[in-house]
């Protein structure tokens, strides 16, 4: 039985930061997409979407394809929320303070977690991130006129950088209310399950666990069956994990769905169980 602890005391680094110049990706000129027709967003909006890097822009105007990874890599996200800025889908997960005056954003330094990486381009990318994000100058959100459409926000970089990202509401902005923080074991094998019209189901088998305010466990409930997925978590058969959710209470809910929707959060800890 082979464990590895995923998250026990965050290992946070300075990244220092240096002058970068801004590579043309060579792609030339482009246009940018038609923006959403709805109103202009205020601060509040930042924290109510997950922006995902859609387009990035040189100084001169030509598209920028130096931010973003062939290799079947993810888009970089950016997360805003109490007063910091979360840039997930590089090797590690990179923070910064950040600050809106009008139109204005002032981000500082950036910080990073010390997860080794393997990919020498992800590796760059993170660290051409860090150095860009305190050159953040001002900030722009785009509402869609209805929920088809997607808003838009455009961040620009005092060296005339720009990026365009296209928003995902937030759980919290789906579900109208904050989540409820709760802890799920999930054992290391899905089971056979009956789940209404959907045929030879597999759920996850869990159980609830609690901690004190010490970090040591106190409670775990009996083991049974998940019906539900959880939003952001795959799972590897033979891998038993320890996640950390928001739950959130859904609105007019079919008879035949849960009437709570799952979010990972972050997964505390993982062991690799070989099968007896």
């Amino acid at each position: 039985m082979k464990l590895s602890w995923i998250w026990s005391l965050p290992l946070i680094a300075t990244m220092t930061l240096s002058a970068c110049g801004t590579t043309d990706g060579g792609a030339g000129h482009k246009d940018v997409p038609a923006a959403p027709v709805g109103p202009a967003g205020d601060a509040q909006s930042l924290t109510a979407y997950h922006w995902k890097l859609q387009q990035a822009f040189t100084p001169t105007g030509g598209e920028d394809q130096t931010w973003f990874l062939t290799s079947g890599n993810p888009n970089l996200q950016l997360d805003f929320n109490d007063q910091r800025v979360q840039v997930k889908n590089l090797c590690n997960v990179v923070t910064a303070p950040y600050r809106t005056v009008g139109d204005r954003l002032e981000l500082q330094r950036a910080m990073s977690t010390l997860r080794a990486c393997n990919d020498p381009g992800l590796m760059q990318l993170e660290q051409k991130v860090t150095r860009q994000l305190p050159r953040a100058q001002r900030w722009a959100v785009q509402l869609g006129a209805d929920k088809q459409q997607p808003a838009r926000l455009t961040l620009t970089f005092i060296d005339g950088t720009r990026w365009q990202l296209e928003g995902a509401p937030t759980a919290q902005t789906q579900y109208g209310s904050a989540g409820e923080t709760m802890f799920l074991e999930v054992a290391p094998q899905r089971v056979a399950c009956s789940h209404g019209v959907i045929k030879d189901y597999q759920c996850l088998k869990v159980r609830e666990i609690r901690y004190g305010d010490n970090g040591v466990k106190t409670y775990a409930s009996d083991w049974q069956n998940f019906y539900s997925e959880i939003e952001g978590y795959k799972h590897e058969a033979g891998v038993r994990n320890v996640l950390r959710l928001q739950r959130y209470k859904r609105q007019n809910v079919p008879a035949d769905a849960s009437s709570f929707a799952y979010k990972l959060d972050m997964v505390v800890e993982s062991e690799t169980v070989k099968p007896k």
